[in-house]
């Protein structure tokens, strides 16, 4: 029997896939958008290279990873049936991590967020009626919490019909967690609530640059259009990435659901600066939030702009509404089951921000074992993709 993760060469769900190859002895199920065999193991290989050296890689690829080619927003996935029965009869559990991160586009949020997490639901009712499902984990988002204002907010606070959201990720995202409940009352589930996943803490490097290079953008601006004592609440890929393999293989976690945050532990925007002034020798930005909406009015202006200013205006346009928030969300739950919290953001930033500047906000992704440029086609595949 086999864990199936979804998601698996994004990168929260390259970091799952490594915690479990390395933490438990499980074979795990892969679904993996590719045009044939090579490309998906290639694919597979650039999600994984941060995580482990190629021999350790094509040892699990030989002996514990079973790769099935297909799109989530397919019926049955595009499996053939063989290969869905397969599926079907070899999973014992579910981490569905793969989403459209896409916040401006209402198309590509249905798609991918709803009609695969039913594709995914679907599977999951045939496994549980063949042989029983140990259990769903969903890996959804805290932007299910709606607007919010200078607040604290609970795992059973979160979600309130009555509020809007901030653009169709949230929204369809929301709707996700309400799905699986619906549909799958009598599987053990867990949810879990990344706040915003922001580098990692053991390492300097980096595959994942969208919010990076909006933090960067912010970084080098002499005067930012928010309150110093604000808090931004900034977790680890590896804090999120080792909460959900950990609870995901505990035979009984404590809760439903659980937000994978710093918590009231967050930084303010003034600790952050101070860190980033006192690591490259320069003077802390002023704060001077009356500017937001000028502010806000010249981000929608330089986003239209091509090359890098462009782009990380554009970035920094859509995380916007969560960087003036000045919402937390309550951690004790995870802190308590893992018994540790996760890094502060100073401790990791500025590596993070040199290692992403020295390398242009690329990785240095290596090919596939003596086939050089073998791996180029499919890389440009994976930089499209729509999952995590």
């Amino acid at each position: 029997m086999a864990i199936l993760v979804t998601g698996a060469t994004g990168y929260i769900g390259a970091h799952i896939v490594a915690g479990l190859l390395e933490g438990h002895s499980e074979a795990l199920n892969l679904l993996v958008r590719a045009k044939d065999a090579r490309e998906a193991e290639v694919r597979l290989w650039r999600a994984l290279q941060l995580h482990m050296d190629f021999p350790r890689f094509y040892g699990f690829l030989e002996s514990r990873i079973h790769i099935y080619r297909g799109d989530l927003t397919d019926k049955r996935f595009g499996l053939a049936d063989q290969d869905y029965r397969q599926l079907a009869q070899s999973t014992d559990s579910i981490i569905h991590c793969a989403a459209s991160l896409n916040r401006r586009s209402e198309k590509s949020c249905l798609n991918v967020n709803l009609r695969g997490t039913l594709e995914v639901v679907q599977l999951a009712l045939r496994a549980h009626g063949a042989h029983g499902l140990r259990r769903f984990s969903h890996v959804s988002t805290v932007a299910v919490a709606g607007m919010r204002k200078n607040e604290v907010v609970t795992e059973d606070a979160a979600v309130d019909w009555n509020r809007s959201d901030y653009d169709p990720y949230a929204r369809t995202k929301k709707f996700c967690e309400h799905m699986i409940r619906e549909l799958l009352p009598d599987v053990p589930r867990t949810i879990f609530r990344p706040s915003i996943v922001l580098g990692d803490s053991r390492r300097a490097e980096t595959t994942q640059f969208d919010m990076v290079q909006a933090f960067v953008f912010l970084a080098g601006l002499p005067v930012l259009p928010l309150r110093a004592g604000d808090q931004i609440d900034i977790v680890p890929v590896d804090y999120v990435a080792d909460a959900i393999v950990a609870l995901h293989q505990k035979e009984k976690p404590a809760h439903e659901i659980y937000h994978l945050s710093s918590g009231t532990g967050s930084q303010t925007y003034e600790e952050l600066t101070e860190t980033l002034a006192a690591a490259q020798g320069k003077r802390r930005p002023l704060f001077l939030p009356s500017l937001v909406r000028p502010f806000s009015a010249v981000v929608n202006s330089l986003a239209n702009r091509r090359g890098r200013i462009g782009l990380g205006a554009s970035l920094l346009q859509v995380f916007l509404p969560y960087l003036v928030w000045n919402t937390v969300f309550d951690n004790t739950r995870v802190a308590t089951e893992l018994g540790r919290r996760p890094a502060p953001f100073s401790q990791y930033c500025y590596p993070l921000l040199k290692f992403s500047r020295e390398t242009r906000f690329t990785y240095p992704y290596q090919d596939w074992p003596g086939t050089p440029g073998e791996s180029v086609a499919a890389g440009a595949s994976i930089a499209q993709g729509s999952s995590r």
